[in-house]
């Protein structure tokens, strides 16, 4: 660019360079601020410079001002995002399995980028790397597109559905036929992305991961009434359900020592209603779906928690603890 176009945007210039390398902490001089601008063939001084910052908070693009000695500084203090809240989503991505390692990096790099240069060094320097289990799938950002897509427009959607085998190589459910799906909506739950639908077929919700569908696409078919009802009821049932797999719901009573009270909160919401049995435990109902991943969270307190209600559910549980021992050997 020419060095007359620049001193035609010369407060864009001056903006994006407040913006990108001050803060509170670090503020630029004047004499510092006409330096960069004559780097860039930009004329200015320090009448200039002043004049400039003020129409600048005359628009409202509120450029603070301190003494550093004699000489007056400048910098933008009010960020989108201040830097507590954007380590707690550079944090939360780099945590998430589900978002590969390469999208993992370039939303770091574009997290960090909204706040200035300064911090972002800070920020990208204060990460500690505790999740190196991630996800291959590099599409997921775009089923999610395609998904939120026709959740918006209320259209049925579809995808090749697959697993992967103890080589790790892609096996796809239904001989590769493509799944055709009502959805209802994009949940986040345990570390995983689902896709919640209306099935047609057992008149009830179903689950898929995002990370496990390829080739999404938006169907011209409008979704079923039904699947247009259960999206007013999402939040009840993601409240509702225990995880993210079939099974019954049921209220279940559960009792369980008092050093658990932080993992029954953690597991079923600070709402939980519980009540003291004696001295070392307490007692809950909370509104399960009744699965394998309910059997395996319960397993692993042994006897610091167990089932008071329903009975069926009691005599499941001591069978499937049956089969288990059977299976290793044990005796129960």
């Amino acid at each position: 660019m020419s060095k007359a176009n620049n001193q035609k945007i010369k407060l864009l210039l001056l903006y994006d360079m407040l913006k990108q390398e001050t803060d509170e902490q670090h503020p630029l001089t004047t004499r510092a601020l006409c330096a960069k601008l004559g780097e860039l063939g930009i004329t200015c001084d320090r009448r200039t410079l002043s004049n400039d910052i003020k129409l600048l908070n005359e628009y409202n693009y509120e450029v603070m001002s301190v003494m550093i000695g004699h000489e007056k500084a400048y910098y933008i203090e009010d960020r989108s995002f201040s830097v507590p809240e954007l380590k707690i989503l550079i944090d939360a991505v780099q945590a998430a399995t589900f978002i590969t390692e390469k999208k993992t990096n370039e939303l770091i790099d574009k997290l960090a980028s909204l706040s200035s240069n300064k911090r972002a060094e800070v920020l990208k320097g204060n990460m500690v790397c505790f999740n190196t289990i991630k996800h291959s799938n590099e599409f997921i950002f775009y089923n999610v597109g395609f998904l939120n897509e026709a959740i918006q427009q209320n259209k049925k959607a579809s995808f090749y559905y697959f697993y992967l085998d103890e080589n790790g190589q892609k096996q796809y459910r239904k001989n590769k036929e493509r799944y055709i799906v009502d959805p209802v909506a994009l949940i986040y739950n345990d570390d995983k992305y689902y896709l919640m639908c209306y099935s047609t077929k057992y008149d009830g919700i179903t689950n898929y991961r995002i990370d496990r569908m390829e080739q999404v696409a938006v169907e011209e078919e409008e979704v079923s009434t039904k699947a247009i009802i259960n999206t007013e009821k999402v939040s009840n049932y993601t409240e509702q359900v225990f995880k993210m797999y079939g099974g019954d719901l049921k209220d279940v009573v559960l009792q369980f020592d008092k050093k658990l009270i932080g993992v029954v909160y953690d597991k079923f919401g600070e709402n939980t209603k519980m009540m003291v049995h004696n001295e070392e435990t307490c007692i809950t109902t909370v509104k399960i779906q009744v699965s394998p991943t309910f059997f395996g969270w319960l397993f692993q307190f042994g006897d610091r928690m167990k089932i008071l209600s329903p009975e069926s559910l009691i005599r499941e549980y001591k069978s499937r603890a049956r089969e288990i021992c059977e299976y290793n050997d044990m005796e129960l």
